[in-house]
């Protein structure tokens, strides 16, 4: 049986190289608040391997908040140009401080602004009122370096279900599913 993150690495090796695929890291980010209420958006994918698939966010956006230490969340990648996608269950946790700050660094300055003068997912009054965030965090650090906002960080979902499918002709398409099961992958088939 291949590892199914060998194969996730393998595949998106893959869409990273084809020439269709816009931003092959783009997932949807599946969760669901405290209330019960479903959401998902499109986040970027920053690094990925047997420790998880790892994302970065303002702490206090909808997303961070439905992100319970060790709650479920779901993650989809969509490779329309190579009739491929890919769904991960799992739970998330919190990157350590050290490796925020350092992923944070590597960001281009206008990104790590733009982080300290958003503040994701709050009611915004007027775009003028953002704009004058960002000329104020540009005055503030001129000349220096920008430090990871405290309200900024990441999160690893670690897997626990991986399904990679395939479209095939006459809607048969090909489903395979890993699930982890005390620390071991089993797969199957599923009908399409």
């Amino acid at each position: 049986m291949i590892d199914p993150l060998v194969r996730f690495v393998t595949w998106f090796d893959e869409a990273e190289a084809h020439a269709g695929i816009g931003l092959h890291e783009a997932m949807a980010l599946s969760t669901v608040g405290p209330e019960g209420r479903p959401s998902s958006r499109i986040v970027l994918l920053k690094s990925h391997g047997p420790e998880g698939f790892t994302f970065y966010t303002n702490l206090g956006s909808r997303k961070a908040r439905d992100l319970a230490p060790d709650g479920p969340a779901a993650l989809l990648f969509w490779w329309d140009a190579m009739d491929r996608q890919v769904h991960i269950e799992g739970t998330v946790s919190p990157v350590s401080a050290a490796d925020a700050d350092a992923y944070f660094a590597t960001r281009p300055r206008v990104s790590q602004i733009g982080a300290w003068a958003s503040r994701q997912s709050d009611s915004l009054s007027s775009r003028a009122d953002l704009e004058a965030k960002v000329r104020e965090f540009e005055a503030r650090y001129d000349g220096g370096d920008v430090p990871r906002p405290p309200f900024w960080s990441g999160f690893t979902l670690t897997p626990t279900r991986i399904e990679f499918w395939t479209r095939g002709d006459a809607r048969l398409h090909h489903r395979e599913v890993y699930d982890a099961a005390a620390g071991t992958w089993s797969t199957s088939l599923l009908h399409p």
